[in-house]
């Protein structure tokens, strides 16, 4: 697996206010990975690993409680409760089309976060924000 490209890590808001050696360090932690359409990556219910990825090209469906909630695309993330949670997942996600995942696990990125307390803090607000529905 290849390391992330730091620009793809630019794309995503929780990263946006990174300076370009922060983003290479961040992404010097992730790994890309491909799947194929109509692979899990993640199933709701279930530790399916403690990973946050990004998605670098291609689309997802989620799916919550059985119904389509969303389409996620490049720029896009998913996994983030399990960034501060080692919590079963509350959604599946599944490639619709072939999908360039850039994954981290939480340790690493607990490391990151240490030193970087503005991505902490921006992490903080979106899981805020989506317990509140929004």
């Amino acid at each position: 697996m290849a390391n992330a490209n730091p620009d793809d890590l630019r794309k995503v808001p929780l990263f946006a206010e990174l300076d370009n050696r922060q983003l290479k360090k961040l992404a010097s932690r992730f790994r890309e990975r491909t799947v194929g359409p109509g692979t899990n990556v993640t199933t709701e219910g279930e530790m399916s690993g403690v990973g946050f990825f990004v998605v670098g090209s291609g689309e997802a469906a989620v799916n919550v409680g059985g119904k389509d909630v969303a389409t996620l695309g490049p720029g896009d993330h998913f996994g983030e409760l399990a960034l501060v949670s080692e919590a079963a997942r509350t959604a599946t996600v599944t490639a619709t089309t072939e999908l360039r995942l850039l994954e981290i696990p939480f340790w690493d990125f607990r490391d990151f976060a240490h030193a970087n307390p503005d991505v902490t803090w921006k992490l903080l607000q979106h899981v805020v924000a989506l317990t509140q529905g929004r």
